[in-house]
């Protein structure tokens, strides 16, 4: 049955497995499951539940990773699925790091956390320029703007990337949000960020409340 390998799915994404999930995303859709059905049942709830074990310390950043993975694989294979279907994402998020940082193993793991949320997610990469993150907040009109610093050197980087949306006056609908290993939720507050995620698996969490806030 195909809400057997919905099941099955779940528990590949979980553990990580990437081609077992993949295949289970192929039977399920070929025994009829719509794709919307088994984004939300299969994909989301399982990282949903990886979140929840990062944060009871019984998932590491490696299980993190390997489970992202096998679940962006299966995205692969829905996305145009959900496309044809006109499946809304639950919003837009623009991500990267800031200029002079090319620290990308956490930006990567917030991205692929938002992906497993249900976002539709524009990776900028590393060394992103603020003048970059302005070009791509005007030609995705995102509903968040995800940014990082791993260096207490480019933390008055990401200061300057969060002013320059601002600035140019381009930033609309979209809300603020920081994250990376020397920033803390005061220095999010003191720059002007809308919201700080300590880590990738709250991350998602703080991005669906800044939407959800935003009505």
């Amino acid at each position: 049955m195909a809400e057997d390998h919905v099941k099955a799915a779940y528990a590949a994404v979980l553990n990580g497995d990437l081609e077992g999930a993949r295949e289970q995303v192929r039977l399920s859709l070929a025994g009829g499951l719509a794709a919307d059905r088994l984004l939300k049942d299969g994909l989301i709830a399982a990282m949903g539940e990886v979140g929840r074990l990062f944060e009871a310390g019984e998932f590491y950043v490696p299980e993190m990773l390997v489970a992202a993975r096998a679940m962006k694989g299966c995205l692969e294979i829905l996305r145009p699925l959900l496309v044809d279907s006109d499946v809304k994402p639950v919003g837009t998020v623009v991500i990267g790091t800031v200029s002079g940082d090319l620290h990308d193993i956490g930006k990567n793991l917030v991205a692929m956390m938002l992906e497993g949320a249900g976002f539709e997610v524009h990776d900028l990469g590393v060394d992103v320029s603020p003048q970059k993150f302005v070009e791509a907040v005007q030609a995705t009109d995102p509903d968040i703007v995800a940014m990082s610093a791993l260096l207490t050197t480019t933390m008055a980087e990401m200061e300057a990337t969060v002013n320059a949306p601002r600035r140019a006056e381009v930033l609309d609908k979209a809300r603020i949000l920081v994250g990376g290993a020397p920033v803390n939720a005061a220095f999010a507050e003191k720059i002007g960020a809308d919201g700080y995620a300590p880590d990738a698996s709250q991350a998602s969490a703080v991005a669906r409340r800044l939407v959800a806030a935003k009505g």
